[in-house]
């Protein structure tokens, strides 16, 4: 563990949700293992722990125990003044038909018996850029503004060390890894996804249908939430899980599944339920292992996309997002590395999965103006 500082007076740690917001300082103790920040938290030495995990475990954390907390019982609020970025598209990786070259040769393996690989989440990226600095707090501006129930996140990597000095993750995430407020916990993993059809109400209530009732994506959310529920058996009473329901972004429909226990006081903390959690079939698969190995195979490092970004008191209490629907800002504040995945099963399309990525894409994308994403990009 080490100390950093800032000199800026932007928040280094924005954590928006429809009851409150946490917002935070850099300087303070940074911790580069879930471990180590865990054990500092449970010493009673520091207050909060804020940051992210990175999608692989094992990797190091951008978590730290900053100089100062606030928390507000209300949504983030656009800062007066907030100006629109402006970005074009650069690139995309991979290339869309390399993405769907992947998804096949996915499908391929699913369908294979003997392979241990039951669901795997391939992503793919878009690299967008500015011709003028961007602050990384007016796209989480954004990003809350745009977003029916004001979720946003914004963290800044520095913490983790390395490439990532200056870098600031950027979100908006409709996916609750774990909760902890007292005694009560609350998951909500999203798997099994259709675009919104925004400008036709009739074709819109469609997909949601379609969405309620496909055999395929049931299959996907199951596994998510199978191995939730388990994870939390293992560690908590009362484990609850309820029937799907349709959950709706501005973007997307999702299958999302409630799942509710109960911790005692000095029980888990928020933080180490979130690692124990991470990563969920949801942005990995299943196998955790088999699919982890694919995804480092075709895709390489993912950083902090699809890890978690949260906070955690002394007490245990705290709320960890799955760290999607986001974009990493470079250092200098000139190019975006926007990320979207899906859940590959034996019944999928490359197509439409990559359809798929395209609408998931319009959440971070459409708020910086660009409203519309060929397939053709390269």
């Amino acid at each position: 563990m080490s100390t950093i500082s800032t000199d800026s007076s932007d928040p280094a740690f924005v954590l928006s949700r429809p009851q409150r917001t946490v917002s935070a300082s850099a300087g303070g103790t940074i911790f580069r293992s879930a471990h180590d920040a865990v054990t500092a938290l449970r010493s009673g030495r520091i207050s909060h722990i804020v940051g992210a995990l990175p999608f692989t475990p094992g990797a190091p954390t951008a978590l730290w125990a900053p100089d100062s907390v606030r928390v507000t019982e209300a949504p983030h609020r656009r800062a007066p003044g907030t100006r629109l970025p402006h970005f074009a598209i650069d690139a995309a990786v991979p290339a869309p038909d390399e993405h769907q070259r992947r998804v096949a040769g996915a499908v391929e393996l699913l369908a294979d018996p003997g392979h241990p690989l039951r669901k795997v989440v391939l992503a793919r990226a878009i690299r967008a850029v500015s011709p003028q600095p961007v602050r990384a707090t007016d796209i989480l501006d954004l990003m809350v503004a745009s977003d029916p129930l004001s979720n946003g996140f914004l963290v800044d990597l520095s913490a983790a060390g390395g490439r990532y000095l200056g870098r600031h993750l950027v979100g908006s995430s409709p996916e609750i890894l774990v909760r902890r407020t007292g005694t009560e916990i609350l998951s909500h993993p999203l798997a099994g996804s259709a675009r919104r059809i925004t400008d036709d109400p009739a074709a819109d209530r469609a997909a949601a249908d379609a969405l309620l009732t496909s055999t395929k994506d049931h299959a996907e959310h199951r596994y998510v939430v199978d191995q939730v529920a388990a994870v939390l058996s293992d560690r908590c009473a009362e484990v609850d899980t309820s029937a799907p329901e349709l959950t709706a972004t501005p973007a997307m429909w999702h299958l999302g599944t409630p799942i509710s226990a109960t911790v005692p006081l000095a029980g888990p903390s928020a933080l180490e339920l979130a690692v124990a959690l991470h990563p969920t079939p949801a942005v990995c698969g299943t196998p955790t292992g088999a699919a982890a190995r694919l995804i480092a195979e075709l895709e390489g490092e993912r950083g902090f996309y699809a890890g978690a970004v949260g906070w955690c008191d002394a007490d245990g209490n705290g709320e960890w997002m799955v760290s999607i629907r986001c974009a990493e800002l470079s250092a200098d504040g000139t190019t975006l590395l926007a990320h979207a995945g899906g859940g590959i099963v034996a019944a999928s399309d490359p197509a439409a999965e990559l359809a798929e990525t395209t609408g998931k894409f319009q959440r971070i994308l459409a708020p910086l103006g660009i409203a519309d994403l060929p397939v053709s990009v390269g």
